[in-house]
């Protein structure tokens, strides 16, 4: 769910803001002796690119002079995770993506087509039907658990899903996605918006304001290696990631067509605002699909880096309606460092180089977030400090992991791990040395304006994605209602939309172009305000925006 030092948004990652669940993440030092040389694997690295410019070089040096440690992490490498695959005939369905490809139809011309686009003869989908008795999760909801297989890749995703507790039939299907990047969605799950928490005895106990109160919902662990997912390779950029996603839905699809006539929306924060965008492209390039896409939901995410980078400072200094983290003289010091910050970010957006975008990411990290991270303060949550570092300030995480570590847990699952992780930092790395963390993917939100609404909200507490920056994003978006957008005028947001009813927050809406403020919410919004959480998800599904 939810970004550079350990969890930035999640994990930690050299010097990459990294999600905690899902949030982003901060690296977990910015401290200690600087290497003089870059190791070995950097210069390696380095090498084997060529036609490196003059300018990109100088770049990469300056950068790698400032933060010697951080750049020396660079790695596109993990550790494959243990793992014992169970035999065909342990699971209910098998869904072999060759069968789906070889199905022709004949069009309106009489010409033959594939029934489904998409490259999906190296996928398979397992499908496990899971016994909501064992494990105590929502008992009564039908749900299943799985695996998503691309088979020349040896890359394995896992899944969970809960239908709609209210009307499956007819109630839309939506997917959940954490971010980091590398963090599970099961954090999500569990600790926001699934229909069960995980107390500190490592009880389950039910959560009244669970996203599927009137929605079916899929949580994916991904990409592999993430969570109960895994591979003997790795996928270290968000395009990457989204030809896995359009291959697990499609066949998810097909195997219950039952859900396929539903509205399909994809939700997500954290990193999920890398994710989202080309998830949701990836889907619209294809003409023929089983996927009924109609909306996408981004919150507290990172989506254009040049934008939000430059409200660090108000929200770590005072400016985003909360008190000052920071004193005046590291206020100034971040206001002296966003210009070359922002001219960094320029240069990977120009060019989408990896070579330009690392550096961005290290020096923006390093200069407008490692300052609010020294001070002990949760980045996830402005008005507290962080209560357990291990487990990206959240204790309940660490409850979590135990829980979903169970022998009992995983057989009643069908995961295949040996171990379940709530984020891992490899990912996160390897993301941020792709340079995918600074990559301009908000620029493809115009193209799903077109096509559908886009909401995006925030908690206003949060600092690593904070409401200021992503208000300030969506208002600056380069589309054709650019201007009637950004001069909507924010409106009081009430639980059950009357008049009388509590201000949770706050609206501004054109067109299929949305954003909501929630007032007193962190970077993981359905835990801290879940009733408010709740309120505006049902009343988005419902098309009252749109």
């Amino acid at each position: 769910m939810k970004a550079l030092t350990a969890a930035l948004l999640v994990g930690s990652a050299a010097a990459a803001v990294a999600p905690q669940q899902q949030p982003i993440q901060l690296p977990k030092s910015f401290a200690g002796e600087a290497k003089n040389m870059l190791d070995n694997q950097l210069h390696h690295l380095k090498d084997a690119l060529k036609g490196l410019t003059v300018e990109a070089a100088a770049i990469w040096d300056e950068v790698a002079a400032l933060y010697p440690e951080d750049m020396s992490r660079a790695s596109f490498f993990s550790t494959p995770k243990k793992h014992t695959r169970r035999p065909d005939h342990q699971w209910d369905h098998i869904v072999r993506g060759e069968d789906v490809q070889k199905t022709w139809v004949e069009n309106a011309n009489g010409e033959k087509e594939r029934r489904i686009d998409g490259k999906l003869d190296t996928y398979d989908l397992r499908v496990k039907a899971v016994d909501p008795s064992v494990l105590g999760v929502d008992p009564g909801v039908k749900q299943y658990s799985g695996y998503l297989d691309d088979n020349e890749n040896d890359k394995h995703l896992f899944y969970w899903f809960f239908e709609s507790r209210n009307d499956p039939e007819n109630d839309p299907v939506v997917l959940w996605l954490n971010g980091g990047p590398g963090c599970s969605s099961l954090t999500g799950l569990f600790l926001e918006l699934g229909p069960s928490r995980i107390n500190e005895k490592l009880e389950v106990v039910p959560n009244p304001y669970s996203w599927n109160d009137n929605a079916s919902v899929i949580f994916l662990d991904q990409p592999v290696n993430v969570g109960y997912s895994y591979s003997g390779s790795t996928v270290s950029n968000t395009v990457a990631a989204g030809k896995d996603v359009y291959a697990l839905l499609t066949l998810f699809f097909e195997q219950f067509p039952q859900y396929a006539k539903q509205d399909f929306h994809i939700a997500g924060e954290s990193y999920a605002g890398h994710y989202i965008p080309v998830f949701a492209s990836e889907i619209l390039s294809h003409k023929k699909t089983n996927i009924n896409l109609q909306s996408i939901l981004i919150g507290n995410g990172l989506t254009d880096g040049y934008t939000q980078y430059e409200y660090y400072r108000p929200m770590a200094c005072g400016d985003g309606g909360w008190p000052a983290v920071l004193d005046e003289q590291s206020c100034q010091a971040m206001d002296n460092a966003l210009p070359r910050c922002q001219s960094l970010i320029k240069n990977c957006y120009d060019s989408e180089s990896v070579w330009s975008c690392v550096p961005a990411s290290i020096y923006c990290n390093n200069a407008l977030l490692a300052p609010y991270q020294r001070t002990g303060q949760n980045v996830y949550d402005v008005r507290g400090k962080c209560k357990d570092s291990s487990n990206l300030c959240y204790p309940e995480l660490g409850w979590i992991t135990k829980w979903l570590n169970e022998e009992s847990v995983i057989k009643a699952l069908g995961a295949e791990v040996d171990s379940y992780d709530s984020c891992n930092f490899d990912i996160n790395r390897n993301f941020l040395f792709q340079g995918d963390w600074m990559q301009p993917f908000h620029r493809l939100v115009p193209g799903l304006i077109e096509k559908l609404p886009v909401l995006v909200y925030a908690g206003d507490a949060d600092f690593i994605c904070n409401w200021l920056g992503n208000k300030a994003w969506t208002e600056a978006l380069e589309y054709p209602d650019h201007k009637k957008f950004a001069a909507a005028e924010l409106k009081d947001l009430r639980l059950d939309g009357s008049k009388d009813g509590r201000k949770i927050g706050e609206v501004k809406s054109h067109g299929n172009f949305t954003f909501i403020k929630i007032h007193a919410g962190g970077h993981m919004v359905p835990l801290d305000q879940p009733e408010a959480s709740l309120e505006f998800f049902n009343r988005w599904l419902a098309k009252e925006w749109f």
